[in-house]
């Protein structure tokens, strides 16, 4: 499992992300800055991608369209157990909603 106390520190550092989107058709660019650490991902919606959980863990994804405004992201840890996780981010009146 993860420290409990790391575990507390990446919530809490993710709370207030700055989140960078570029985005072309399909393919994704997002970069997320916290006090913490800064993390950039590459993707195209429907192909898997590897990259980590807030807390650190090696995790694959997969990104699909919930809606044509919000992007939902499922991950599955490579390696370990551990709850399942999941990521969305939503663009709404110019306004990004995670």
């Amino acid at each position: 499992g993860v420290n409990a106390m790391l575990r507390k520190v990446a919530v809490a550092a993710a709370s207030k992300p700055h989140v960078e989107i570029r985005q072309d058709g399909d393919q994704f660019y997002i970069k997320t800055s916290t006090t913490v650490r800064t993390t950039e991902i590459n993707f195209k919606i429907g192909e898997s991608f590897e990259e980590e959980t807030v807390d650190g863990r090696k995790c694959r994804s997969l990104a699909t369209w919930e809606n044509e405004n919000k992007i939902y992201c499922k991950q599955t840890l490579i390696e370990g157990e551990g709850p399942k996780t999941y990521w969305t981010r939503e663009l709404a009146n110019d306004e990004l909603i995670l």
